[in-house]
């Protein structure tokens, strides 16, 4: 009877690791678009979640956290993460800002000096 019970775990294995791979990872625009389907109530919720595939305790989950994060975002009390071209583009402007300041800066000097000179050969 042991090598039964073995080929049964074996075979439990197997499809223990076959779950855990072919698992769908649902990204944050899936979560919303499911949210947001419950919201509407053209669906019950039950239907919404066994159509995809989500425990409808994950759907009760995101629908508090989406609601949450929307009530925060009205009240303000949420800082916008910038995304990394925005980023790019903030830092390259900084960049530009920053060389326009000193080339300002070295041509007032110049006009500086240059007035400063000229008041000096004046005397």
């Amino acid at each position: 009877m042991r090598p039964q019970q073995d080929s049964r775990e074996a075979v439990e294995k197997t499809i223990r690791d076959i779950t855990r791979r072919t698992r769908r990872h649902v990204g944050a625009e899936d979560n919303i678009r499911i949210v947001l389907q419950g919201l509407r109530g053209e669906e019950s919720l039950a239907e919404i979640c066994r159509k995809e595939g989500r425990h409808q305790n994950l759907y009760d989950r995101w629908s508090k956290e989406f609601l949450e994060a929307g009530k925060k975002r009205l009240a303000g009390d949420t800082v916008r993460e910038a995304g990394r071209d925005e980023v790019k583009a903030l830092r390259a402007e900084s960049t530009q800002l920053k060389e326009a300041l000193a080339e300002a800066l070295l041509e007032t000097r110049v006009r500086k000096k240059s007035v400063i000179a000229d008041g000096e050969a004046g005397t």
